[in-house]
């Protein structure tokens, strides 16, 4: 224990000669406050030099898979509105599923669910069709005043 007294007395004056030369903090300077004005409106607004735009004239829709080209758009004026009746023998219906509150029919090899429109093609005309219903057995599609029964084609 005297040892590490007699240490500390003979170390103390080292450490405290050791502090002395170390710089004094500088306290910060005093200024008087400065007076910040409010931004007037002509110095907030912004000018848009150049604005830039998109137009597309003919091109393709950038958002369609390469590749892809619609089906359904045609600008016959038969399929568009008059024409005539479409018969029965153009549908192929091979398989009706029936579930807890949704009915789905393959038609010509597509899956449509009742109330759904799609466009069938015959030749170079395309009509737009809805399927009003599916029964047990048949459905029965709609084209503006014309009602189509199909039946389920069995083997």
């Amino acid at each position: 224990m005297k040892k590490l007294l007699f240490l500390l007395i003979a170390i103390f004056p080292a450490i405290n000669a050791w502090s002395a030369d170390a710089p004094a903090p500088v306290p910060p300077p005093t200024t008087a406050p400065v007076s910040v004005a409010p931004p007037t409106p002509a110095s907030t607004a912004i000018v848009i030099k150049n604005k830039s735009s998109f137009k597309m004239e003919g091109g393709r829709n950038p958002f369609w898979p390469i590749g892809w080209k619609p089906s359904g758009l045609t600008t016959n004026p038969e399929a568009a509105g008059g024409g005539s009746d479409i018969p029965s023998t153009s549908f192929v219906l091979t398989s009706i599923a029936m579930e807890k509150g949704a009915r789905f029919a393959i038609i010509n090899g597509k899956v449509i669910q009742e109330g759904q429109q799609f466009a069938l093609q015959v030749g170079t005309a395309t009509y737009q069709l809805t399927l009003k219903a599916i029964q047990d057995g048949r459905v029965i599609l709609g084209r503006r005043d014309q009602e189509i029964v199909v039946p389920l084609r069995r083997k």
